[in-house]
């Protein structure tokens, strides 16, 4: 049995080092040399989706090797969950068996992190805690909406996946209590969006707390993938097409 728990710790480290906990450990890095730079941290800013070449043909190419390569640490999570006679897709509710309910309640839950969440933003922008995140400056190149909107699945399965399902199934399976399980899964949520500044983390860890009750109680990803993909939709896609104007007078830009 020891030697069951000792693997299994060393299996979450190993998957959390190849994606969230790495993520995490660069933006805590990335925090610090903020806060410590002379320029203060509300006249800072941070790109989501930067444009990675001026060839839009190549500026594609790197696009979707991104993308697909992110999307690794998700199938490792997966493969681990498997257990005979029963796909990990199942375990952690990865799947289409209920589209109705999960997009009703995904859209539910983006409007209950959403809207707050936009608010929060803007007053950690006013009190000077939060830098200014620009969603998305890509080129506008044809396939840019549709890669804004690649690159939000992309977050929301590899957050969802490894945050909620993966960590919480391997954390209750080494005998850890709901409260520390939830807290573990929201302060990794909080943790890897630190680069935004202390602000979005601390409104990361609050969406973390729902997130992984919800998942907890429920065993289901899915609306969670849902609520995930419709938040940052909204954010790319909106970013790269509303006007300048607009844009400045929200704060976004």
């Amino acid at each position: 049995m020891e030697t069951t728990r000792r693997r299994l710790r060393a299996e979450v480290w190993i998957v959390l080092g190849l994606s969230l906990g790495q993520s995490a450990a660069y933006a805590v890095v990335n925090l610090l040399a903020r806060l410590t730079a002379e320029t203060p941290l509300r006249d800072q800013a941070t790109a989501l989706n930067p444009s990675r070449s001026p060839r839009p043909y190549l500026d594609l190419t790197y696009q979707l090797l991104s993308l697909g390569f992110a999307l690794v640490p998700v199938a490792l999570a997966l493969y681990l969950l498997s257990e005979p006679g029963r796909r990990a897709t199942s375990r952690i509710g990865l799947t289409l068996s209920r589209p109705g309910r999960d997009l009703a309640v995904g859209a539910g839950l983006a409007a209950l992190i959403g809207i707050p969440g936009l608010g929060l933003y803007a007053l950690g922008r006013a009190l000077g805690v939060t830098v200014e995140v620009q969603a998305a400056t890509l080129d506008a190149a044809w396939w840019a909406v549709p890669v804004l909107i690649l690159a939000a699945l992309k977050n929301a399965l590899l957050e969802e996946v490894v945050a909620a399902g993966y960590l919480i199934e391997r954390l209750e399976q080494l005998g850890w209590r709901a409260p520390s399980v939830v807290a573990a899964s929201a302060l990794l949520r909080g943790a890897y969006h630190l680069y935004q500044g202390p602000g979005p983390g601390l409104a990361n860890v609050a969406m973390g707390v729902v997130f992984a009750e919800y998942y907890r109680r429920r065993r289901r990803t899915m609306p969670l993938v849902v609520a995930h993909t419709l938040l940052d939709v909204v954010a790319f896609v909106g970013y790269a097409l509303l006007p300048t104007e607009l844009l400045a007078s929200l704060g976004l830009g």
